[in-house]
């Protein structure tokens, strides 16, 4: 569980990480003219986008990073949930058998 827990906590940093950066790529994509050449990335190549496309793509972009930065926060309660309840359970059995 305490695995389980880790890789969630290494997914949600993830995900704030994107949801950061895509966020800023919006704001400064909403800097430049509207006729200014905007590229994005494809593998090692940068293709030549419209700036109205480019922005449409990024919102649905940060869409889907809040939709799983939901999920993974609610995956991250259940975890350390479990985690309390064990520790709780362990506890209980320890002053039952007089070890503390």
């Amino acid at each position: 569980v305490q695995q389980q827990a880790q890789a969630i906590s290494m997914q949600k940093q993830s995900v704030d990480l994107q949801l950061k950066e895509t966020k800023k790529a919006v704001e400064e994509l909403n800097k430049v003219e509207e006729n200014a050449d905007v590229y994005k990335t494809a593998g090692t190549l940068l293709i030549k986008v419209k700036k109205e496309d480019m922005t449409k793509e990024l919102e649905a972009k940060i869409e889907t990073l809040e939709l799983r930065e939901k999920t993974v926060q609610r995956q991250e309660e259940r975890i350390m949930k479990r985690l309390q309840e064990m520790q709780s359970s362990i506890q209980e059995a320890m002053k039952g058998t007089g070890i503390q």
